[in-house]
């Protein structure tokens, strides 16, 4: 009887809505430390990126936004982005998150995106709000993995946009591991908390498979400093 009642959609934005108002207070709660800035400029000066991390760092990524968007008012800047999320719970609890913040949810996944019929309309938002100027925000694992292994969805969005791919990632003192297939962190409030920001990878046009390595690596660089910053 519990399964069926948490099945039902009514239960789930529910769910979702007190969910992604926890992780509000608990990321506003947490100090943030701002590491590779300077790959992140570009965004700051309304250049939209790819802007990329992993699927387990998912819920600690609305921080880059909020720090993203306050350093670009400073220069003058409308930062504006594009989320794609899935359409499951964890997509829906990103999503009330991100909406609180300004930024436009789209719903779909890097593995689909191109492939069916919802696939194609959620790359097809994210090249029209990249066109646009805003940036497009990505967990190439999503939204079922396999971990750590960027699906090619990530390469071709930013081969047609003519962009680059930022890879990005977070850390934080207090979290909770959950034994999700990804190892997805929650954070707890108060703690102290990283963002990193690495070096962009170009993607070429006409060889955008070929990015893929350079992306995952610099994904995996990225988690890996956050992780050495706080011990």
């Amino acid at each position: 009887m519990l399964k069926r009642v948490l099945r039902h959609g009514a239960v789930q934005r529910a769910l979702a809505w007190l969910v992604g108002h926890y992780l509000g207070f608990a990321l506003w709660s947490t100090r943030w430390t701002l590491e590779g800035g300077e790959h992140l400029a570009p965004c700051l000066e309304g250049r939209p990126m790819v802007v990329a991390f992993w699927h387990e760092r998912l819920p600690l990524m609305p921080a880059l936004w909020l720090l993203a968007r306050r350093q670009a008012a400073k220069r003058g800047v409308a930062l504006r982005a594009h989320v794609l999320v899935s359409r499951n719970f964890d997509g829906q609890m990103i999503g009330a998150v991100m909406a609180r913040f300004g930024v436009d949810v789209v719903y779909g996944s890097t593995a689909r995106a191109g492939v069916d019929k919802g696939g194609a309309a959620a790359l097809r938002g994210l090249l029209e709000g990249l066109a646009g100027g805003s940036n497009a925000v990505v967990t190439p694992d999503g939204p079922r993995g396999p971990r750590r292994v960027a699906a090619a969805g990530v390469a071709h969005l930013a081969a047609l946009a003519g962009v680059a791919v930022l890879p990005c990632a977070g850390q934080i003192s207090r979290k909770r591991v959950l034994g999700s297939w990804d190892q997805m962190v929650l954070p707890l409030p108060w703690g102290r908390g990283v963002l990193v920001c690495g070096p962009a990878v170009t993607v070429g046009r006409e060889d955008a498979a070929t990015a893929l390595p350079a992306i995952s690596a610099g994904l995996d660089a990225a988690a890996a400093q956050a992780d050495r910053m706080l011990g």
